[in-house]
């Protein structure tokens, strides 16, 4: 298997075609106050599996910061493969993440694991917004 996108970003949708959207890519978040309530944000995800990986596959999200605390609950789903003609085939996913609430600045995780074994992780940077800037968090 291989992850061809596995991303944190304002919004991503999948359609019955096979194509995964993913608008506005990011790792930081600029915040001058705490508690900082994320009004919405999504992680899309797409894995290319080969023939000999036919079956069910396990996916569990988890979004921590740097103590281990998660920041939501552990998600989990399950991707069926049906590889057709002995090729390759690709599954997307989405999760959609509202009103995530930060107590503090750092940096926080989004690992990704399947069938128990750790295949990615992402960053996520809090940073303290430069003095004088006035804007909100983003």
């Amino acid at each position: 298997m291989h992850i061809e996108i596995f991303s944190l970003c304002d919004a991503a949708t999948t359609d019955a075609g096979g194509k995964l959207n993913v608008l506005g890519a990011f790792d930081t978040i600029w915040t001058a106050n705490f508690p900082l309530i994320y009004p919405h944000c999504a992680i899309a995800l797409r894995i290319r599996f080969e023939s000999i990986e036919t079956g069910e596959h396990k996916v569990v999200v988890n979004f921590v910061d740097l103590d281990g605390r998660h920041i939501i609950p552990s998600a989990t789903t399950t991707i069926n493969v049906a590889v057709p003609n002995n090729r390759t085939i690709s599954a997307n996913s989405v999760l959609n993440l509202q009103l995530l609430r930060f107590e503090r600045y750092g940096e926080y995780s989004i690992d990704l694991a399947i069938d128990g074994r750790k295949e990615a992780s992402l960053p996520l940077f809090l940073m303290q917004m430069p003095v004088g800037q006035g804007r909100k968090a983003e």
